[in-house]
């Protein structure tokens, strides 16, 4: 009889235990908030933790990742994009709660639209003719987002039909619109590897924009035009002791870089046991301890190179190559399709673009070049700009990190750096207990 309120209190139990606990700590250091999780270990976890950071575009200067059996403890040091502490409690708050539930997963609906998936070989003006297609079969784009890398492209696409407003809901326009992309994406040249796809996706839609391009294989291409020396460095060891994988990174550092690298590690069946994340002026240094799923390290040479091109991959698809230019105007049908042959007829090339709507708004980056990836001519990029118009399309620069905080963050005394030594010497013994380092002093 007593049975049902047993399991009601086992239940209980279970939830306490497997709930993650969210430690969010502005008094321990002067110029990052610390937010460290507790919780039982699974796969993809440590993924749904840096996912939330990120959505809020917030700089993680370090990050200390450690994990003792079936438990983990992340220890992240966080600032916004201006390289200040976080104050907003609706945003600490919001970490909080989202850091709280992340053993339960995360998803992304597609909010009522209809989402399209292309790849293909890019070129210069492919965007407009994209939305070129979609402005004529009266699809109005409410978000996208389109990566390049390696002479290819992959984009996502958030369209709702033009007259109910909602999703698409005709079969027969769909298979039209997918044909009609396809023979776009194909070009003259790209018969066998254009693809195109509608979905009610639910997949995070920058890790979908991972996968499409590691599906794609872009990391075994080489690009057609690369006028950068930015190369990741990316090494792999095995350390046959310990029966780990020890991956190093080292690159530029810029915001969602972590983000970007564990997402790869997690897509390809690897899990990240322990990693140190530092980050000094502008380059960031990354360390892994690694192994598949079923508990062995990387196991052959082919696989430690597969690895390694895969990150460099992972690193290169976000970075912005090219000028930053903002468009903000009041959104109609065929926005995009102008702008976009403006763009073509004046020889720019889009490299990456983030496209979102807000109410009767259009809020649009670009990242433009030459036709052929040398840094545009500024002359031509006001001539576009008179075209669009100069207060709605404006020339941004890179927004970089301020590192300079970060970095007087080893300087930190008194309590708050007392208080952040035990932190890190938390971090210390438990990679000690595993024999990660030769010292716990």
């Amino acid at each position: 009889m007593e049975w049902s309120g047993c399991m009601d209190e086992y239940e209980k139990l279970v939830i306490r235990m497997s709930t993650p606990r969210v430690v969010i700590d502005n008094a321990v250091c002067s110029t990052a908030t610390i937010v460290k999780v507790d919780s039982a270990r699974k796969h993809g976890i440590l993924l749904d933790a840096v996912q939330v950071l990120t959505d809020l575009n917030l700089s993680i200067k370090k990050a200390y990742i450690s994990s003792d059996g079936r438990w983990f403890m992340d220890v992240f040091h966080v600032t916004d994009q201006n390289g200040n502490k976080l104050t907003d409690e609706s945003v600490l708050k919001y970490i909080e709660q989202s850091l709280g539930s992340i053993h339960y997963g995360r998803t992304n609906g597609s909010n009522g639209l209809t989402v399209l998936e292309l790849i293909g070989t890019d070129r210069i003006g492919l965007l407009s003719e994209v939305f070129a297609v979609l402005a004529e079969l009266q699809c109005d784009v409410v978000e996208a987002k389109f990566w390049t890398h390696n002479g290819r492209i992959a984009s996502l696409i958030y369209v709702k039909d033009s007259i109910s407003g909602s999703a698409i809901q005709d079969l027969e326009k769909i298979d039209r619109l997918e044909a009609r992309l396809r023979n776009v994406l194909k070009g003259d040249n790209d018969i066998k590897s254009a693809k195109t796809s509608i979905s009610m996706a639910v997949t995070h839609p920058e890790r979908r924009l991972h996968q499409m391009m590691y599906d794609d294989r872009d990391y075994q291409r080489n690009p057609i035009f690369k006028f950068t020396s930015d190369t990741p460095l990316v090494t792999v060891q095995n350390w046959a002791e310990r029966g780990y994988s020890v991956v190093n990174v080292q690159c530029k550092d810029r915001t969602k870089l972590l983000f970007d690298v564990i997402c790869n590690l997690t897509d390809m069946e690897y899990v990240v046991f322990h990693a140190t994340i530092n980050t000094t002026s502008d380059q960031a240094f990354l360390e892994f301890y690694i192994r598949h799923k079923d508990g062995t390290p990387i196991s052959s040479e082919p696989e430690r190179q597969r690895v390694i091109q895969c990150l460099q991959a992972a690193v290169e698809r976000r970075a912005s190559e090219g000028v930053r230019l903002e468009l903000c105007k009041e959104d109609k049908q065929g926005l995009l399709a102008e702008v976009m042959r403006t763009f073509r007829e004046n020889g720019l090339n889009v490299t990456r673009a983030e496209i979102s709507t807000i109410g009767d708004m259009t809020a649009n980056v670009f990242y433009v070049t030459d036709a052929i990836g040398y840094p545009a001519d500024p002359k031509i990029i006001e001539s576009v700009r008179h075209k669009i118009g100069l207060n709605y399309l404006k020339v941004k620069e890179l927004s970089f990190i301020c590192h300079q905080k970060a970095d007087r963050e080893d300087q930190t005394v008194g309590v708050g750096g007392a208080v952040l030594l035990s932190l890190g010497s938390l971090v210390r013994r438990n990679l000690y207990n595993l024999g990660l380092i030769k010292s716990c002093s």
